[in-house]
């Protein structure tokens, strides 16, 4: 298959790692990505923020990069987030109907079908629990609150881990309690929110796992602080960084939840 790379904003401008570990894991399984140039924000920060005349424009810009696929030049877009995964299919048709431009529902409509999370993609589409993946490291799952209420990612991300050769899926405790990021949420109401990831935090340290992971990196930024904060030790990896990882080439582009000096634009 020929598939398009939905990097983000943020992989492109602060944590490319999931991105470059999305594209390892599909051409490793045989599949050609290609990274469609004009592609920059869904529009999900304007939208939740009310900024929806600002939004429309984004979303202009997202659908007019990526319809190629309508008309078969790729087979799919494949994004490494439940979050924008979920805006593109959701929140997007949302702007279009607000601003009253119901050509670009329609093309909002048709693209999204044609849009999937990385887990999503890789169990529902390929037909694949077992990627090939090793990592002999304890690991605990925090579920994004988009990736659950507004992409339904379901139980993909866990059956994916699970199949994992060498993991330990340790459970979390009160998983599907938001982080407290929630993107401007996070600076809006900064008291609620830290007080929020405090606790997120001291539930991931009291599994004892090794490595903390979810599906999206803002909110990996956000527990990841946190725990870097507190000096706990454990580390952040995006699922895809996970499933990249094989016994050959252990996926080495995983960091600290801060990015690098050296870190360039996908």
């Amino acid at each position: 298959m020929r598939i398009a790379l939905f990097a983000t904003c943020l992989a492109d401008t602060m944590f490319p790692q999931a991105a470059q570990a999305t594209v390892s894991i599909l051409e490793r399984l045989g599949h050609e990505v290609v990274f469609p140039q004009g592609q920059a924000c869904c529009g999900q920060m304007h939208a939740n923020t009310g900024y929806f005349k600002q939004a429309a424009s984004i979303v202009a810009n997202h659908v007019k990069t990526f319809e190629p696929v309508l008309d078969g030049e790729w087979d799919a877009v494949v994004v490494p987030s439940g979050s924008c995964a979920g805006a593109a299919r959701h929140e997007q048709r949302l702007v279009a109907e607000h601003v009253g431009d119901a050509a670009l529902v329609k093309r909002v409509d048709a693209l999204s079908k044609y849009t999937y999370d990385i887990s999503e993609f890789l169990v529902d589409v390929l037909g694949l629990e077992d990627v090939g993946a090793y990592f002999p490291h304890t690991v605990t799952y925090h579920p994004t609150c988009h990736s659950m209420r507004v992409a339904h990612v379901g139980d993909r991300p866990y059956r994916l881990l699970r199949a994992v050769e060498g993991l330990t899926l340790i459970e979390l405790p009160d998983e599907k309690v938001c982080c407290g990021f929630g993107g401007t949420f996070s600076i809006k109401n900064s008291d609620t929110s830290t007080a929020m990831v405090a606790d997120k935090a001291a539930n991931v340290m009291s599994t004892g796992a090794e490595v903390l992971c979810t599906g999206d990196y803002s909110c990996l930024m956000n527990i990841g602080g946190a725990l870097s904060r507190v000096n706990s030790g454990v580390r952040v990896m995006h699922l895809a960084e996970i499933l990249a990882s094989t016994k050959e080439a252990p996926f080495e582009g995983h960091v600290s939840f801060q990015p690098s000096k050296d870190q360039v634009r996908l």
